[in-house]
Order: C-alpha cells, then sequence, then structure tokens
C-alpha cells in the first residue's frame, strides 16, 4: 500500500471525505449536523410509501446511543447490502423527527459496510465504570466473608484459583442488550445481587442460610461466561449459548468444579444447583424448574431487581429529555428523571 493507511485508502476509493476524518459517537450529533459517522445496524426495514416510493428505515448505534436513519434514495440497493450486526459508515445530515434525532441519508453517498479489522471496538463495547481490578476487589471480600468451609472452597476454587475462569468471568457480559451489556458487566451484575442478597438475607437471620444464599448469587449465571462473546461489532452469542443457553450451562460447570472439592456434600449442591436452574423465577422466562426454596425466592427477586435497576440507570443515562425517558419496550414503560436533591 505504499505507506498509505486506511483513511487514505478510504478517501482515494471515495468512501471517507477529507473534511471528516474524526470520529464522532452518536451522542456527539445535534440537530442540522451534517457528518459521517460509524454505527452497529441494530434493525431495519424496507418500506413503500402510498405512492409506491420505497424507502429504508434502519437503526445504528454505537457504546454512546441509537440513531434512526432513513434512505429516500437507494433504499433496496442499501436494504441488500446492509444486514443487521453490520457495522456501516454513513453520511446525512441530522434532523429532529418525532422528538428524536434522525439521520436523513445523502442522496449520493455509498453506504459503506466495515471489515472486521477496520472497526474501532472501543466504539461498540461499553465498560464498566468500576475497574477489574476494583470490583475484584470486591468479589473477594463477599467470598471472604462466607462461613460454610464446603461453599468457601468452592467459591476460592471457582473464582481465585482457577485463573482462566477468573479472567472470562471478569471480562463478561451479562447480556447483549438489556442489562449489564457491557465489558466486566456480569462481575459487575454478579455482584450487585450478591450484596443485594446479602442485605435479605440479613432481615432475615433466623429464615436464610446466607452462605447457601450468597453461594447461589455468585453462582447465578456463570453459564454467561460460555453463552456470550465480545467481536469488533458488539457482543454475540456463541454457538454454545445458542444451543445449551446459560444456566444448564452454569449447572454442567458447577458440579464440575464441585467434584474437586474433597466430600463437598450432595444436599450443598443440589440446592445451588437448584438455585441456578430456578433464578429466572417462571417457566416462561426461562427457568426449567420454579424456585421451590426461600434462597431460590431470594435470588429471583434480587437478580430481577439489579436487572431492572441496570436497565433504568442506561435508559435515562440515553435521554434527550429531561422529565421523562421515551418508552422503553423492556420495561413497558417511560421512566420520570428525577434528580437526588428533588426527592
Amino acid at each position: 500500500m505504499n505507506g498509505m493507511n486506511l483513511g487514505d485508502l478510504l478517501r482515494e476509493k471515495g468512501q471517507l471525505s477529507e473534511d471528516l476524518i474524526e470520529e464522532y459517537y452518536i451522542s456527539d450529533l445535534k440537530p442540522n449536523d451534517n457528518k459521517e459517522i460509524e454505527g452497529k445496524v441494530i434493525s431495519k426495514r424496507l418500506q413503500t410509501t402510498r405512492d409506491g416510493k420505497d424507502f429504508l428505515l434502519f437503526t445504528i448505534s454505537d457504546k454512546s446511543g441509537t440513531l434512526r436513519a432513513i434512505d429516500w434514495f437507494n433504499a433496496k440497493e442499501n436494504s441488500e447490502k446492509i444486514n443487521i450486526g453490520d457495522i456501516i459508515r454513513v453520511k446525512g445530515k441530522i434532523v429532529v423527527f418525532e422528538n428524536r434525532l434522525q439521520l436523513n441519508v445523502e442522496k449520493d453517498y455509498n453506504i459503506y459496510v466495515l471489515k472486521n479489522d477496520e472497526i474501532n471496538q472501543e466504539k461498540f463495547i461499553k465498560t464498566s465504570e468500576k475497574s477489574v481490578s476494583q470490583l475484584n476487589d470486591e468479589l473477594k471480600a463477599i467470598i471472604d466473608n462466607v462461613d460454610n468451609k464446603y461453599i468457601k472452597e468452592l467459591l476460592e476454587y471457582i473464582f481465585i484459583k482457577d485463573k482462566k475462569f477468573s479472567n472470562e468471568f471478569s471480562y463478561a457480559p451479562a447480556a447483549i442488550n438489556v442489562h449489564h451489556a457491557y465489558k466486566n458487566g456480569l462481575i459487575e451484575h454478579t455482584i450487585d445481587v450478591a450484596n443485594l442478597c446479602n442485605s435479605i438475607a440479613e432481615n432475615y437471620n433466623n429464615i436464610v442460610n446466607k452462605d447457601l444464599l450468597i453461594a447461589g448469587a455468585l453462582l447465578h449465571d456463570i453459564g454467561k461466561t460460555k453463552e456470550y462473546k465480545i467481536t469488533p461489532s458488539g457482543i454475540e452469542k456463541t454457538n454454545e449459548g445458542e444451543l445449551v443457553g446459560h444456566i444448564a450451562i452454569g449447572i454442567h460447570l458447577v458440579s464440575e468444579y464441585a467434584k474437586k472439592i474433597s466430600n463437598f456434600p450432595k444436599h450443598l449442591l443440589d440446592e445451588i444447583l437448584h438455585m441456578i436452574a430456578s433464578h429466572h423465577g417462571e417457566l416462561e422466562w426461562g427457568s426449567p424448574i420454579l424456585p421451590k426454596t426461600i434462597e431460590a425466592f431470594i435470588l429471583h427477586f434480587a437478580d430481577n431487581l439489579s436487572s431492572k435497576v441496570n436497565q433504568i440507570i442506561n435508559h435515562i443515562s440515553e435521554s434527550n429529555n429531561e422529565e421523562w425517558t421515551e418508552y422503553n419496550k423492556n420495561l413497558g414503560r417511560k421512566i420520570k428523571i428525577s434528580k437526588l436533591e428533588e426527592k
């Protein structure tokens, strides 16, 4: 390439404008901007107006937010060119439509699908606001407070002694797009659930087996280390995740780890596996069995609470309004944006 970098090559091919070398995040965009930006296609729909004109409606995202886009000029061609999951480069004018920003694709612009080695992964993968070392310190502190010797040995083996798994667990996301859907999201969610379970156990200290509950909290989602993978364009499900799912994977992992602990009591293992199997709470939500112990009930609600609160926090942070968010289909409602000083 005679020393030519990617930007030079793209400009030579007419795929990158000279005045748009700077990279933009979706959150940087403002009405009347005319920008060339990159985004992951998360939805697309080819439609026809009443008078028979085709148009392509699609949505792109990066780690800062999402943006609706519409192409009135090359709808069929671009619908065939781009697929959900692609990272594309697109240019157009930013307008306000239905109280949110929209990109109107430029007439003669050639939408470009980026190859994997052209993708800046940092634009598409969020990371926990806490450092990995801080999260691991918090996890170790939770394990240190476990009294039952068998449970403590099991947790130490999985999360401390097994360095390969520990690294995978620290790096993994907790989901693709619902809650804690970012690098280090799984360990952050797990710690959140464990802290909630600890508080509830202290409130019912004569009823709940706290060590057992903490074991369930720390182990309930470990199958997600095998269910998801982080690619240059974002978070995707693995083949194992699609075919088996994190609940079944987690049950298998914990069963195998328990074999490494000398004389691990079968009744404890059964209780832990039950919590993993039932933590979604309902059959229609993906649990193969309903919660049938008080610890399993508490774990389900703590897991659900952690998920919901994280969804609300993320949804508020992405809102362009000052009082109410837009409707969120996962939460099934709008959310009022309250400031702490208002309460």
